[in-house]
């Protein structure tokens, strides 16, 4: 870590080291937010729903291998920023190296797997007669970009572990950017369709990772990810597993719990399967901002547990969560308001436009305590709980969600139940984050003096 990154996270004021380090990360997850109402916003620009439901209906097969580079982005930020706490350079080194060679691996096998089993993938995530094809294409043009998407993801969080949040965030920038300018051309342009949206979502995610890349290999980075210095011993692939799987089981369940709704839901039409996929992204605007809040935060206190220095860790997240929580209240108020404009944006049919705004309007309820959720969630990786972790992650979107979901829809069996399962989720985990995240600081703290 260079001395001016250094001198952020050991001196500078708090509310400077939390903004220098928010700010860039805010900005990435406002670009992949952009994105994915991109791709779902020129999709409904020709007017097939079908399309739009498709989309829906692929997405949590795309989330699953997008958690695959969260198990090493986020197992890697909290492990290498600890590490360079410490002073452990040279160990720091090692665990990058580990993260890229194993991550590209997991990306290849992804890639096979997926375009070789494409139609069982699509029927597996609820595909319909009138939308199979629509998932299978998209599905098999994604494939291409698994291995750029797993090595993006992990290392859009794992440079920002060495203090170039500025760096991880010109990446999503780029490959987004990338994304969003493609979409038009090859959906509407080129007459591709559902498959142009793919194409360009493929595209995007090389060229994030190319620029991650090029990044190591220019000599710009303290870190490496030269095969040579690839360890996984010395506690480094257990390091970074110990945090990653549990953030990734979460990504991973939610990719579940997503296929899981989305079957319940086609016992209500393909119509209220796009409404359901429209309503996640509109609620993606209040979650991505605070995503973007809290894993921002994370190498600033994982660096500041990892030295030692308690009373700094302690103003760094009383900060982030009085910014945390206004953020939240402001998205939230925002995300009702202009519910009908924004689902209208992606959906024009009647019947889909109609469960689109009820259920964006739904989902928003627990708008008000995701950012102390999120700040909550990264404050736990930051520390290197791993026990916290991992009943954490398993239960958001398995232990909580899934009984909350069966139960609504066996007691009420409306399209409008099942939506309500999510904030009702929402705020049990809050509560329980809220708790493991107080017994963690006393335990982990106590343990290094």
């Amino acid at each position: 870590m260079n001395s001016k990154a250094a001198d952020v996270f050991e001196n500078a004021p708090v509310p400077k080291a939390v903004l220098v380090n928010v700010i860039p990360s805010i900005i990435s997850m406002l670009m992949v937010l952009v994105y994915n109402l991109a791709d779902t916003f020129f999709i409904g620009q020709t007017k097939n729903a079908y399309m739009v439901a498709a989309v829906s209906l692929a997405t949590p097969a795309f989330l699953l291998f997008m958690a695959v580079g969260m198990l090493f982005g986020i197992g890697g930020t909290s492990l290498i920023s600890r590490l360079l706490g410490e002073g452990k350079k040279e160990k720091a080194m090692h665990a990058c190296s580990f993260c890229f060679w194993t991550a590209a691996a997991a990306g290849v096998f992804g890639m096979l797997l997926i375009n070789l089993a494409a139609e069982p993938v699509a029927r597996i995530v609820g595909a319909s007669s009138d939308t199979f094809d629509y998932v299978v294409e998209y599905l098999k043009i994604v494939s291409y970009g698994i291995p750029f998407l797993v090595i993006g993801n992990a290392f859009s969080s794992i440079i920002r572990a060495e203090g170039k949040a500025g760096t991880a965030m010109a990446g999503m920038i780029i490959g987004n950017l990338a994304n969003i300018i493609l979409d038009p051309v090859m959906i509407l342009g080129f007459h591709m369709n559902v498959g142009g949206a793919a194409a360009a979502t493929t595209i995007g995610n090389m060229l994030s990772a190319l620029f991650y890349i090029f990044h190591f290999v220019s000599g710009r980075s303290m870190l490496t990810i030269d095969p040579k210095l690839y360890r996984a011993g010395e506690g480094i692939a257990s390091g970074v597993l110990a945090i990653g799987v549990p953030a990734s089981l979460n990504s991973m369940l939610m990719s579940i719990s997503n296929v899981v709704i989305n079957n319940l839901m086609t016992n209500h039409g393909d119509m209220a399967v796009a409404g359901l996929g429209v309503a996640m992204k509109v609620n993606m605007i209040a979650v991505m901002l605070l995503i973007g809040l809290g894993t921002g935060i994370q190498p600033l206190l994982g660096y500041n547990f990892g030295a030692g220095n308690r009373k700094r860790f302690k103003s760094i997240l009383k900060f982030s969560l009085i910014f945390a929580v206004s953020l939240s209240v402001v998205m939230t108020v925002i995300c009702y308001a202009f519910a009908g404009p924004m689902v209208n944006a992606f959906l024009e049919e009647p019947s889909a436009y109609d469960f689109g705004i009820q259920f964006a309007r739904i989902y928003i309820i627990s708008g008000p305590i995701l950012g102390v959720l999120f700040v909550m969630i990264n404050t736990i990786q930051a520390m290197g709980a791993a026990v916290p972790s991992l009943i954490l992650s398993i239960s958001r979107q398995g232990l909580l969600f899934m009984p909350v979901l069966f139960t609504v829809n066996a007691v009420f069996g409306t399209a409008r139940s099942l939506a309500f399962a999510q904030p009702v989720t929402d705020y049990l985990a809050a509560a329980l984050a809220i708790v493991l995240a107080v017994v963690s600081f006393k335990k982990y703290f106590r343990e290094r003096e």
